[in-house]
């Protein structure tokens, strides 16, 4: 391919092309449905992190579906790391990349359309990361809210497969924007138990010990479970179970997981603001210390060197 220098490429079905070309046909099983799933990491200072952790959910998701997408999770690995070399050159200095898989089922042929291909459409791509939006959360820390809309219960669907159908998680987020364009969203689950939001996890602290929701009833992320296992190597207990606002309400420290941020603070939840007396607490700042150590970024400082000036 003719790769231009200024223009960012990705994986599409076999072939590397400009993200231009990657045009995906209106009869593809994930647009119509949803039916698909999708994995993502992220790069610090331009070097992936996890990838081979995030290709095997990847491929646990695609069991779920019942979806072979012909590849085994080292060729997607090869490959993913492939489409991070070809673009980490447009790369700006001090910014990194989300790096993601993304599979659909395919195309839903109807007639002698002549698609050129009707198996599983499998795109693998990067994009940068959004510093500058989020790095205020770093500085004041997240407001969070709770939505009516309830988690889809696993009974339904399970909320450990990432699948391209996020409606229940978008429906809440626009509830909560329309109240505060800047609110962050963690639903409840059908049994009125904290739960997660859009590619987040959920922590609090209580009395020097680390409590999430259990993972049966969340998407455990990455991010997550490299919390988990830095706590306890910082000797910090780290409980799974039931939490409900109360524990909220009445939490030491609130914050916040996930592939982009890691651990990102929490200031208030539903107005209500949490009890740490700074930003981060100081629980949540030896986690995000370590994070840092671990993929050797300061993760705050590359946020905070993106802030919009006031």
């Amino acid at each position: 391919m003719n790769q231009r220098a200024n223009q960012r490429v990705a994986y599409y079905n076999g072939n590397i092309v400009a993200e231009r070309d990657v045009r995906i046909p209106f009869r593809d099983r994930s647009f119509l449905y949803g039916d698909g799933c999708f994995d993502m990491t992220r790069t610090f200072n331009g070097t992936v992190f996890k990838l081979t952790e995030h290709v095997e959910r990847l491929f646990e998701s695609l069991a779920y579906l019942r979806i072979d997408i012909n590849l085994s999770p080292s060729e997607v690995v090869e490959i993913s790391n492939e489409v991070l070399s070809r673009n980490r050159h447009l790369l700006d200095a001090g910014d990194d990349y989300w790096l993601g898989q993304r599979i659909s089922r395919g195309v839903k042929a109807v007639g002698d359309e002549g698609w050129d291909d009707t198996g599983p459409t499998v795109i693998i791509d990067c994009q940068p990361l959004p510093f500058q939006e989020r790095a205020h959360y770093y500085r004041d820390g997240l407001n969070v809210m709770i939505p009516s809309v309830r988690r889809t219960p696993p009974e339904m669907l399970s909320p450990r497969t990432k699948t391209h159908n996020y409606l229940n998680l978008v429906m809440a987020d626009l509830e909560v924007q329309a109240q505060d364009p800047g609110a962050w969203a963690i639903l409840l689950d059908h049994n009125g138990n904290l739960c997660e939001g859009l590619g987040s996890n959920l922590f609090l602290v209580k009395n020097g010990r680390l409590l999430t929701p259990r993972a049966q009833y969340v998407l455990a992320g990455i991010s997550r479970g490299t919390v988990i296992d830095l706590a306890e190597q910082l000797g910090i207990v780290c409980e799974e179970r039931d939490l409900d606002l109360y524990d909220a309400y009445t939490a030491d420290e609130i914050f916040v997981t996930s592939t982009s941020f890691c651990v990102c603070p929490v200031r208030s939840i539903n107005g209500n603001k949490v009890a740490q007396d700074a930003i981060p607490g100081k629980i949540t700042q030896q986690l995000l210390s370590a994070y840092s150590t671990l993929v050797d970024c300061d993760i705050v400082a590359q946020y905070l060197r993106h802030l919009k000036p006031e």
